[in-house]
C-alpha cells in the first residue's frame, strides 16, 4: 500500500517518526513537510534527532496568516497527491498543516487517516480547535489517543473508523528517553541539577499576541525563587520584544533558543516542575511523571488534570506563582495514553485492509 504522510509542525514530527518506522516494514511511505515549522532549531534537528526520513516533498510554507497559509499548502499538497496516487493519507494532530492535507485529500477521493483524533478542548476560539473538528470529520480512519477522545466523536455522532490506539508520543517517548538520559549532557551544560529547576515553553498565540497574558506570564516567572529555564520559541521572542518584555524576562529567566526533542525531554524528564501552553508538553509532562502547570483556561488533554499530574492556571499571576510553590501533582500515572505500542496498532489495522 502507498501511504503519503503529511507533518509540519514539531509535535508532528515526534508523532510521525515511530509510526514512519513501523509503516515503513510492510508499505511504501512518501513523507511530505508543509515547512509550517522552517527554523532548523524547529525543524531540522527534529529529522536529524529522531531519524525520520528525509522528506519527499518539503513545500516551504513558512509562517503567515492561516487563511494564507493553509491556502498554499492546500495547493501543493493537491499537486503532490494527484502526481503520488497514495492509496491513504495520515495526517497528524490539529496544525494548518492536518486540515490542509485532509481536504486536499477527502476532496480527491483518497482516504484519510487522522493520528491523535477526537481531541476536543470545548473552545472554538482556538484555530486548533476547529482544525481538529474538520479534520475528524472528514477523515476515513479516526486513531484515537485515549477514551475519553473515542467519547467525543460518538458524541459527535461519528463512530465507523475510530480506534482507541493509544498515543503515539508515548512511543516516541519511551525509545527517545533512553536515548537522551544516554547521550544528553544538557544538565552539565547548563550547570544545572536534577529536580533543582524549572522549564517553561510558551507559544500559544492567545498568550504571546495579548501583552496582558504575556506580562503576567513574564512578572510571574520573575518573582518565583526557583530557576527557570525557557527556550523561547521564535514567535514568542518577537512578542517579547514587541512588548518590552524581552529585557526584564533576561535578567530573571534562564532564556535559551529553542532545543532538540533529546535535550528537551531530558530537561523535562529532570526538571520539578513544567510550565506550559502547549498541548504536547502537557502529556509529556504527565507521560514522565513530572507534574504540570498549564497556562491556559482549558485543555484537550482532560485526563493529566482528573489524574492531578496537571494544573490550569491560566494567566493570573497570583495562580501562577502559587501553582509554582504549591502544585504537588500526581505521585502516580495511569495508563490513559496505552503502552507505549500504538505505532504497532496502527499498521495493524492498516494491514488488516480497514481503509477499503
Amino acid at each position: 500500500m502507498k501511504i503519503l504522510s503529511i507533518v509540519g509542525a514539531r509535535p508532528q514530527f515526534i508523532k510521525c517518526a515511530p509510526l514512519s518506522r513501523a509503516i515503513r516494514k510492510e508499505h511504501t511511505e512518501i513523507l511530505v513537510h508543509t515547512g509550517q515549522h522552517y527554523d532548523p532549531e524547529m525543524s531540522d534537528i527534529f529529522f536529524k534527532e529522531l531519524q525520520i526520513p528525509e522528506p519527499d516533498y518539503n513545500l516551504g510554507v513558512g509562517s503567515t496568516s492561516h487563511g494564507e497559509q493553509t491556502g498554499k499548502m492546500l495547493i501543493e499538497i493537491e499537486k503532490i497527491l494527484l502526481k503520488e496516487k497514495p492509496d491513504l493519507v495520515i495526517v497528524y494532530g490539529d496544525t494548518n498543516s492536518t486540515v490542509a492535507g485532509a481536504l486536499a485529500a477527502s476532496k480527491l477521493y483518497i482516504k484519510v487517516a487522522h493520528v491523535e483524533a477526537g481531541l476536543r478542548s470545548f473552545d472554538r476560539s482556538m484555530p486548533e480547535e476547529i482544525n481538529r473538528i474538520l479534520t475528524d470529520h472528514i477523515s476515513d480512519l479516526l486513531f484515537c489517543p485515549t477514551e475519553t477522545a473515542v467519547l467525543n466523536l460518538k458524541n459527535e455522532g461519528i463512530t465507523t473508523g475510530v480506534y482507541n490506539v493509544g498515543d503515539v508520543m508515548l512511543d516516541a517517548l519511551e525509545h527517545n528517553i533512553k536515548i537522551a538520559e544516554g547521550k544528553s549532557t544538557v544538565l552539565e551544560n547548563m550547570g544545572l541539577s536534577s529536580k533543582e529547576y524549572l522549564i517553561a515553553t510558551v507559544h500559544r498565540a492567545s498568550n504571546t499576541d495579548s501583552f496582558s497574558n504575556l506580562s503576567s506570564i513574564v512578572n510571574a516567572f520573575c518573582d518565583v525563587d526557583i530557576p527557570i529555564v525557557f527556550p523561547v520559541h521564535p514567535r514568542t521572542e518577537k512578542y517579547l520584544k514587541h512588548y518590552g518584555l524581552w529585557d526584564k524576562l533576561c535578567e530573571k529567566v534562564r532564556v535559551i533558543p529553542p532545543l532538540g526533542y533529546l535535550e528537551m525531554l531530558k530537561l523535562m524528564a529532570h526538571s520539578r516542575k513544567i510550565l506550559t501552553d502547549s498541548g504536547g508538553v502537557q502529556k509529556e509532562a504527565y507521560m514522565l511523571g513530572v507534574p504540570c502547570i498549564t497556562m491556559r483556561e482549558n485543555t484537550e488533554w482532560i485526563e493529566t488534570v482528573e489524574d492531578g499530574g496537571n494544573v490550569l492556571v491560566g494567566t493570573d499571576y497570583k495562580n501562577i506563582v502559587d501553582a509554582i510553590k504549591c502544585s504537588k501533582g500526581s505521585t502516580s500515572k495511569k495508563d490513559v495514553f496505552g503502552i507505549g505500542n500504538s505505532s504497532e496498532k496502527i499498521c495493524k489495522i492498516l494491514n488488516n485492509g480497514n481503509i477499503s
